[in-house]
C-alpha cells in the first residue's frame, strides 16, 4: 500500500475546513449523510436511462453504525459507488466534487435532486476523527478499493473485498479531552437527534439497528430491529389535500417548541429564477423572549432537504420577525461548507417574495377574520410600530394598513383606512390623543371638548404610537394631528380671532404669570378648546408632552423638552378670578395661583410634580383665606 501526499493548496484547504470553515462539529455527520444520499441519487438515475441496472428504489438506503467497543461510527449506502480512479479525483484532491461532474453530465431536471459535493463536505469528518476508511464498490465492478487517511500527512489507496456495491465510511473517532466529548456520536439518541434535526427530509430512508427487550413468561428477550430515523417526505412536499390542519398544527408545534397551535398557515411554492417552497407559520403569542435582545429570527433553511441553517435571518424584515417556518429551495448557491450562503441575491429575491405572502395574508386575516387578526396585533402589533418608526417611514406602504388604534367614537381597535373612511370629503385630519391607558386619555380635557364637537380620536397608548404617526406624516393625504398640540383648532375663525384678542388685552398679565413658571413652559394664554375644565397643557412643535415622557425615561436622553403652552378655560371661573388679581395688582396671590394650576396641568398629563411639598403649601394657603 503506498502513501500518496495531497498537493500543497489541498493540505491548506483541509486544515482550514477543520478548524475554520465548519464552526459546528456535528454538521460532519449531515455531510456524510449527504454524500450517501448523492451516490443513490446516481445510481438510481442511471438506472432510468440503463435497463440493465436492476434496482428497486425501496431497496436503497442508508446505515449508521455506531461502535462503542472499537469507537467507529461508519456511514453506509448502497449507491454508485467509486472506483480506484474515482476514489483519486474525488478524495484525493480535495474540493474536487464529483456530484458536480455529475451534474454537468445530467441534462434533465433529476440532477437538481444531488445535494452536496463529496470532495468537500467529506473532509468535515475530520474533525471528529483521527483516522478515515473509506471502503467503495462501484456498479458493475468486481473489485473494491480502500482509501485511509489521517488528515493532512496524506493518503494511501489500496485493493480490498467488499461484498456489496456502494461506500462505506468508517470513522474512527478523536480521544475525549476538556473541550470535546466525541464519544456522544456514538450514541443512539445523539445520532437520532442529529438525522432529525439536519437529514430528516433525506428521501432514503436511514436506518440504524435498535435492540428490543420483550417479555414471555416472565423470561426477557432481546432482539435486534432496523429503525428508521428520518421522516422522508417533509410535510411541505405532500400535496395540499392530503394534509390535514392538525398535521400542520402538530409539526409546528414540535418544530418551533410552540404549546398552542398557530394563527395562521401559510403554504405556498413558486417557480422561476430562483424556486422555492415555504411553509409558514403566525404564531398565536409571542415568545417570552421576543421582545429582548435575545430572540434570533430567522426562518429554517432547507438546500434540496438538507438543513442548511437553523435561522436564516436574511429571507425576513425585521417587522415581520415572528413568523416561523420553512423555506426549501434547490437553487440557492452555498458555500464549501454549506453552512452559510454563497449568493445573496436569490436569498434577497426570495425574501421580497415572503415579504409580499406575509402582508397579503395578514391583510386577508384582517379582513376576514377580525378577531384572530386582534389576537396576533396584540401580539405583534408593536414589531409592525417599530418597524415603520425604525426605517423612517421606508416600511409605511408595506405596514400602514396593517395597523390598529381604538377609536373614541367606534369603541374598539379600528383601522386608519377605516378612521378615513368615516370623515367628510372637507376633512383634512386625523385626530389622536396620547395617554398610558383608553381610560386616563378620555378624561383628558383637550379629548372632553373634541368629543363635543363629534370629532373621533384615536387613541395612542403605546410609548412608540406618536413616533410612528411622526415618521409617517400623513395617511391618504390627511395629517396627523395631536388634539393637545396648537394645530388642534376646532374653532371657528371667527372665535379664533376673538380670542386671540382677548390674550392680546390680557398680554401682560400672561407675561408675569410666565414670569412666576419659569423655564417651565413656554408661553401662558386662554382658550376655548376647554368644557369644563380649568386648564390644560399643550405643544407647538414636533415634540409633545407623551414624546417628552418617553424620551426622559431613555438612559441617552438628550434633554429635549416639549415647547409647552398653559392653556386656561376662558369660560371657566377661575379666569374671572386670576383677571382680577391682575386688576388688583395682587401680584403675589397671581403667581400662587399660576403654579396651583401648572401642578393641576401637570397631573392631568400623568405627570410628577418637581416640588409637591411646595405646591401642598400653596393651596393650603389659597384655602386658608
Amino acid at each position: 500500500m503506498k502513501k500518496k501526499q495531497f498537493k500543497a493548496e489541498s493540505k491548506k484547504l483541509l486544515d482550514m475546513m477543520i478548524n475554520s470553515i465548519y464552526t459546528n462539529k456535528e454538521i460532519f455527520l449531515r455531510e456524510l449523510i449527504s454524500n450517501a444520499s448523492d451516490a443513490i441519487d446516481k445510481l438510481y438515475y442511471e438506472s432510468l436511462t440503463n435497463k440493465e441496472i436492476k434496482i428497486k428504489k425501496k431497496d436503497l438506503e442508508i446505515r449508521l453504525v455506531p461502535n462503542k467497543e472499537e469507537r467507529t461510527l461508519t456511514i453506509i449506502d448502497n449507491g454508485i459507488g467509486m472506483t480506484e480512479e474515482e476514489l483519486e479525483n474525488n478524495l484525493g484532491t480535495i474540493a474536487k466534487s464529483g456530484s458536480e461532474l455529475f451534474k454537468e453530465k445530467m441534462s434533465d431536471d433529476k440532477s437538481k435532486a444531488i445535494i452536496g459535493q463529496f470532495g468537500v463536505g467529506f473532509y468535515s469528518s475530520f474533525m471528529v476523527s483521527d483516522e478515515v476508511e473509506v471502503i467503495s464498490k462501484a456498479y458493475n465492478s468486481d473489485k473494491a478499493y480502500r482509501w485511509v487517511s489521517t488528515g493532512a500527512d496524506g493518503y494511501s489507496i489500496e485493493e480490498t473485498t467488499y461484498d456489496k456495491t456502494g461506500t462505506k465510511v468508517i470513522l474512527h473517532l478523536k480521544e475525549n479531552n476538556e473541550d470535546n466529548n466525541y464519544d456522544e456520536f456514538l450514541e443512539d439518541y445523539t445520532l437520532e437527534r442529529l438525522v432529525k434535526k439536519y437529514s430528516d427530509y433525506i428521501s432514503y430512508p436511514i436506518k440504524m439497528e435498535e435492540e428490543k427487550v420483550t417479555k414471555k413468561d416472565d423470561k426477557e428477550k432481546k432482539s435486534v430491529e432496523d429503525k428508521t430515523l428520518n421522516s422522508m417526505t417533509p410535510i411541505w412536499k405532500k400535496a395540499k389535500n392530503s394534509v390535514k390542519d392538525e398535521e400542520y398544527n402538530d409539526f409546528y408545534t414540535d418544530k418551533f417548541y410552540d404549546y398552542e397551535k398557530p394563527l395562521k398557515i401559510i403554504r405556498s411554492e413558486v417557480e422561476g429564477r430562483c424556486s422555492y417552497q415555504t411553509l409558514l407559520f403566525i404564531p398565536s403569542h409571542a415568545p417570552y423572549n421576543y421582545y429582548s435582545k435575545d430572540y434570533e429570527k430567522g426562518l429554517q433553511l432547507y438546500s434540496k432537504g438538507v438543513l442548511i441553517m437553523e435561522k436564516c435571518a436574511d429571507l425576513l424584515p425585521d417587522y415581520f420577525s415572528f413568523v416561523k417556518g420553512i423555506v426549501d429551495s434547490e437553487d440557492i448557491s452555498l458555500n464549501i461548507s454549506r453552512e452559510t450562503l454563497q449568493e445573496n441575491y436569490q436569498i434577497k429575491a426570495i425574501a421580497k417574495s415572503l415579504e409580499s405572502k406575509i402582508k397579503k395574508e395578514l391583510e386577508n386575516m384582517l379582513k376576514n377574520n377580525r378577531e384572530d387578526y386582534e389576537k396576533f396585533f396584540k401580539a405583534f402589533g408593536m414589531q409592525l410600530k417599530v418597524g415603520i418608526y425604525e426605517s423612517y417611514g421606508m416600511a409605511k406602504e408595506t405596514l400602514q394598513d396593517l395597523l390598529l388604534f381604538y377609536s373614541a367614537k367606534e369603541k374598539k381597535l379600528i383601522t386608519l383606512d377605516e378612521y378615513v373612511s368615516n370623515l367628510k370629503d372637507e376633512d383634512k385630519t386625523i385626530y389622536y390623543a396620547c395617554g398610558e391607558s383608553i381610560d386616563k386619555i378620555d378624561l383628558l380635557p383637550q379629548v372632553e371638548s373634541a368629543k363635543a364637537k363629534d370629532i373621533d380620536i384615536l387613541y395612542l397608548i403605546d410609548y412608540i404610537d406618536e413616533f410612528v404617526l411622526k415618521v409617517m406624516m400623513n395617511y391618504k393625504e390627511k395629517n396627523f394631528v395631536n388634539v393637545a398640540s396648537s394645530e388642534a383648532n376646532l374653532e371657528t375663525e371667527e372665535e379664533q380671532e376673538e380670542l386671540k384678542k382677548t390674550n392680546e388685552e390680557y398680554k401682560d398679565m400672561f407675561t408675569k404669570m410666565h414670569e412666576a413658571l419659569g423655564e417651565s413652559v413656554n408661553e401662558v394664554e386662554f382658550t376655548h378648546r376647554l368644557n369644563n375644565h380649568p386648564v390644560c397643557l399643550t405643544t407647538k412643535g414636533d415634540v409633545s408632552i407623551e414624546m417628552q415622557k418617553v424620551m426622559d425615561a431613555m438612559p441617552n436622553n438628550m434633554g429635549v423638552k416639549a415647547n409647552t403652552i398653559m392653556e386656561i378655560n376662558e369660560n371657566h371661573p377661575i379666569a374671572a378670578k386670576i383677571k382680577s388679581l391682575y386688576e388688583q395688582k395682587d401680584y403675589e396671590t397671581l403667581e400662587k395661583y399660576s403654579k396651583i394650576l401648572y401642578a393641576e396641568a401637570r397631573l392631568i398629563e400623568g405627570m410628577s410634580l418637581d416640588n409637591p411639598t411646595e405646591i401642598s403649601n400653596l393651596v393650603c394657603d389659597i384655602l386658608a383665606k
